[in-house]
């Protein structure tokens, strides 16, 4: 993930790494979607009314409701708050009943992983 910082002042280059993070799930890949979180990150997702924990549990979250609903997600707008922080907004697309629906993420980042995520979907 040595791409992802700018070598000279070894700052995390958030806008990279959120478009790593959207290509790794767009690709079903669950192994390097998950390398983007820290071991103890928080997956908080109000609209299914559960926060997931660790690695472990923000996959299954992935499973379900990415993998299974094959989920593709587009970046509409990204706000990079200061250096731990951002905003994005997304347009998912997949086999739910909506079809098509927005969503944003609030981000919060350390040591250049993923540390907590509070996602909500814009209908």
């Amino acid at each position: 993930m040595n791409a992802l910082r700018n070598s000279s002042t070894r700052k995390m280059n958030i806008p990279l790494l959120v478009d790593a993070w959207i290509a790794a799930g767009n690709s079903y890949d669950t192994e390097k979607y998950l390398s983007f979180y820290s071991e103890k990150a928080i997956f908080d997702d109000p609209s299914v009314g559960k926060k997931f924990k660790g690695r472990k549990g923000i996959k299954t979250y992935f499973d379900s409701f990415f993998i299974e609903y094959e989920t593709q997600t587009r970046k509409v707008e990204l706000i990079v708050k200061d250096e731990n922080q951002a905003h994005l907004e997304v347009e998912f697309t997949g086999i739910f009943p909506e079809g098509k629906i927005g969503g944003t993420f609030d981000f919060k980042f350390e040591e250049g992983k993923i540390v907590h995520v509070l996602a909500d979907l814009i209908r």
